[in-house]
């Protein structure tokens, strides 16, 4: 498959989905640890490619997203941000009235 298919792929399977260096229970790096921590504080399902596995991925998503960095935080296929945003969202309380509407939207389809 394709790289490009397979990021489409990940971000359609996804409703919430961060791309991150490490995992939710090990980051790799601060900025990964902090969008992650405001992730699961807002408890709700989220999936996760560690970008550190997947060389590829690193290489593509940010020409694709036009995002150079990472973490990125996708919503129901649309990219919301990074670290800083996720965590200005987060603080706003907006991030988490956001993730609890798509994960109850998502488990109703389900």
């Amino acid at each position: 498959m394709e790289t490009l298919e397979k990021i489409k792929k990940q971000i359609t399977e996804n409703p919430i989905l961060i791309y991150m260096k490490g995992s939710p229970k090990l980051p790799a790096c601060g900025f990964s640890a902090r969008a992650v921590e405001a992730l699961i504080n807002c408890q709700v399902p989220f999936g996760y490619v560690d970008i550190l596995q997947h060389a590829d991925v690193r290489a593509e998503l940010p020409k694709f997203a036009n995002w150079p960095t990472f973490p990125q935080i996708w919503v129901e296929g649309e990219l919301i941000g990074g670290c800083d945003i996720i965590l200005e969202m987060y603080q706003a309380g907006e991030l988490q009235t956001l993730l609890k509407e798509v994960a109850e939207r998502h488990k109703q389809e389900a």
